[in-house]
């Protein structure tokens, strides 16, 4: 059975079939860009168009969004797309334009930390677990002896009066120039105040920046728990969202 993982991002929709033993892409992914506005019905076309790269088709497709999912079908939040996905029925659209196949939909976040526990860095991990995924904003996934508490968003935090994501984020490095020094400050202070509400035994820091983590992670101090960059990096989302499909 042929399943498909797409990563619906506030920058980017990517793709591929994902080889569920290995816990790793079948194939070489494909990203195509988030249309702005990211509307519900112009962001289903994207993720058709990256679906409809690869020949052969496919049987299941396991799609994240950068938001609160509930019931596995309903947005309830959308920061970084745009608002008019709120209550939508994501599962259905998503269904529906990519010709009745069936569709998991799920929080980004927790689709990559899902990747982790199983084939990356939280793998054999038991206790408090959180990955936090720092990209256009950052998404968390929070796991209790390898269970999912699903729908954090731990971005929302506040963090020096603003949402974190607007601090932390990989997108407020860019947005701001801020030196790698400069930055790694910021996500300290973060993930001292998340490690004062959850205390986690394990930080996982994922996202397309963890493939730079030698750069920022070892300006971090003062974190009790253990910080380490996630091993399958930015695709687990598309590797979360498969292994979640193939379990619908």
């Amino acid at each position: 059975m042929e399943i498909f993982g797409v990563d619906i991002g506030g920058s980017g929709i990517k793709g591929a079939p994902v080889d569920l033993e290995r816990g790793d892409l079948a194939q070489e992914r494909f990203k195509v860009l988030t249309p702005h506005p990211a509307t519900p019905d112009a962001v289903a076309d994207g993720v058709k168009q990256v679906v409809e790269n690869f020949e052969g088709g496919c049987d299941r497709v396991g799609i994240t969004f950068p938001g609160v999912v509930t019931g596995g079908s309903t947005i309830r939040t959308a920061a970084n797309v745009d608002k008019s996905w709120i209550d939508v029925d994501a599962r259905a659209l998503l269904s529906e334009k990519l010709g009745g196949l069936p569709v998991t939909v799920l929080n980004d976040a927790d689709a990559a930390g899902v990747a982790e526990m199983q084939f990356g860095a939280g793998q054999g991990h038991k206790g408090t677990v959180l990955l936090l995924t720092f990209g256009t904003g950052i998404g968390s996934a929070l796991f209790s002896d390898g269970v999912l508490v699903p729908n954090t968003e731990l971005g929302h935090l506040e963090l020096d009066g603003h949402d974190a994501e607007h601090r932390a984020s990989t997108k407020a490095k860019e947005d701001h120039d801020l030196s790698w020094e400069h930055w790694a400050h910021r996500v300290q202070k973060y993930l001292a105040h998340v490690e004062m509400l959850f205390s986690p035994d394990l930080f996982v820091i994922g996202g397309g920046v963890s493939r730079k983590a030698h750069k920022f992670l070892p300006l971090i101090e003062g974190i009790k728990a253990e910080i380490v960059p996630a091993q399958l990096q930015n695709n687990a989302g598309i590797v979360g969202a498969a292994m979640t499909a193939s379990r619908a």
